[in-house]
């Protein structure tokens, strides 16, 4: 089979280029693009992709770069920046669309747009990385062996891994803003960390104290499974949660720009992202239970490899099946669009059936 092509924008960030890595495991070949000049053609020489220069702000650039691509995965977080200029020119050019988001809001902001890509018809897909490929298969995957469930609790660790310069990023400029779940459908306010507890991600043993935080699944996981109730939750340290839950009363100067500049400075000299060897041996853990008004409970676990790891093989398994013409028009989240199954198409994930438990 001959390399498909698609343009991969934000190309040069720590996702971006893991993903230009793994890319010839799934037979294809991104167009590198971003806006960073220097740093694409240095990653071109590394590679061997073509890469092209745009502006995400220049909407005739970006068109221009877009025409002879079916699809364009776009790695550029914060993707409240970046999301919304690449999907109007992939409904003008009726191009494809996924991307690596994972904040709650921006998949509202995305889903406005559903109406529009089924006339264009196109796919609209983000969160097709560990955000939310992950969570929202083992969610769909619970939903059908309990259509009634009426509530969903998702928690995740990632054990031995750390954060990106992206991901840190993102994070800082979410610093003292409000959390979320959803309640009757709604997507309502909470704060972070509201809720704790400690969870075992059995079979492996691993124990985790895990805090309420508004993962991307509050609002994917409704589109997948219409459960009206989701609660998310990560690991941290106990001393972690106590820090966050006494935030409120220092939410006024994390929502500074002073503060925000400074964070950001620390940021972009000390974060790079994991490296090979770290990713290798770092894993993560999934647990999600849903239950039904009746109170019987189903719980199930996977165990997938590192998270960023992840990120590049899930986008690049979808970017695969985009490619070869198997895609759903519309909005979609991963389940939506491929089912359960997507996460177990990836290597080294393992699922474990679903426990029972009765009232």
């Amino acid at each position: 089979m001959t390399n498909a092509s698609f343009l991969l924008y934000g190309a040069n960030g720590y996702s971006g280029k893991l993903i230009a890595r793994f890319a010839a495991r799934y037979q294809v070949s991104p167009v590198l693009a971003g806006r960073n000049a220097a740093a694409l053609k240095q990653l071109s020489r590394e590679t061997g992709y073509p890469f092209r220069v745009a502006d995400i702000n220049d909407a005739a650039q970006l068109r221009t770069i877009m025409r002879d691509v079916q699809l364009v995965v776009n790695a550029a977080g914060p993707f409240d920046r970046t999301a919304r200029q690449l999907i109007e020119a992939c409904l003008d050019l009726k191009k494809h669309y996924i991307d690596l988001n994972g904040d709650t809001a921006v998949f509202e902001m995305i889903r406005a747009y559903h109406h529009q890509a089924l006339e264009a018809g196109i796919m609209i897909l983000p969160g097709a990385g560990f955000d939310v490929v992950p969570t929202d298969c083992l969610a769909l995957f619970l939903a059908q062996q309990m259509p009634e469930a009426s509530s969903l609790e998702i928690a995740f660790a990632i054990k031995g891994s750390s954060l990106s310069h992206g991901t840190a990023i993102t994070t800082a400029e979410r610093l003292g803003l409000p959390g979320a779940i959803r309640s009757d459908g709604r997507i309502t306010g909470e704060p972070v960390g509201k809720r704790g507890m400690e969870v075992e991600f059995t079979p492996w043993k691993e124990k985790a104290f895990v805090m309420s935080i508004p993962w991307g699944d509050i609002s994917t996981a409704w589109y997948s499974t219409h459960i009206p109730n989701i609660i998310t939750y990560t690991a941290v340290t106990r001393t972690t949660w106590w820090f966050l839950k006494g935030q409120v009363l220092f939410n006024w100067l994390l929502c500074t720009k002073f503060m925000r500049r400074k964070i950001t400075g620390l940021i972009h000299q000390r974060i790079d992202g994991p490296g090979d060897l770290q990713r290798a041996k770092a894993v993560s853990l999934i647990r999600a239970t849903v239950s039904n008004r009746a109170g019987n409970k189903l719980t199930a676990f996977l165990r997938c490899p590192e998270a960023y790891s992840l990120t590049a093989d899930a986008s690049l398994l979808i970017t695969q099946k985009v490619l070869r013409g198997i895609h759903r028009a519309g909005y979609q989240t991963p389940a939506s669009a491929y089912g359960s199954e997507l996460v177990m198409e990836i290597k080294d994930v393992e699922r474990i059936q679903v426990q029972t438990t009765h009232s």
